[in-house]
């Protein structure tokens, strides 16, 4: 298994066409034309081709591509697509980062509206949150803590 060194990797030079430099294990380095180099590794699941980015050199080095390289393999061993997995691991970080405090209070406050709560204890927790928002309204609901809220408002 033939492994790309970083001096090879960043004397690499590109050319009139796209070309690959294989570092073994189907992990590659793509140089394109516009002279961007972007590491992938080719697979197969369930007997179809794939490929995986990496990302770019040299934000990505050699020694990172491989080990995500051998996390990807692991996947395939267990059964899993890497390409999904890493899909729903980014999807999933979204929805964490669109889940702001002023957007789960809204949706609690409908639910409870629906769920027939008292039209008082909704304008006291409305109330409550108006005072709440202008400190911590974006900020994503799975990052607030305690003490982030005791820092912000105190």
């Amino acid at each position: 298994m033939s492994t790309l060194f970083a001096t090879t990797v960043a004397n690499a030079k590109p050319q009139d066409r796209d070309y690959k430099l294989s570092d073994g294990g189907g992990l590659y380095l793509l140089l394109r034309t516009n002279g961007a180099k972007l590491w992938r590794l080719n697979y197969r699941y369930l007997e179809k081709h794939r490929t995986l980015a990496f990302g770019a050199w040299p934000d990505v080095s050699p020694a990172d591509a491989r080990v995500r390289r051998d996390e990807a393999r692991r996947l395939i061993a267990a059964g899993l697509d890497p390409s999904h997995e890493q899909k729903v691991a980014l999807a999933k970080a979204r929805v964490e980062e669109n889940d702001t405090f002023k957007t789960v209070a809204q949706e609690w406050i409908a639910k409870n509206e629906r769920e027939d709560m008292a039209e008082i204890t909704l304008s006291k927790i409305r109330w409550l949150l108006d005072k709440a928002y202008p400190k911590i309204d974006n900020r994503p609901i799975a990052k607030i803590t305690t003490t982030s809220v005791r820092l912000r408002i105190g």
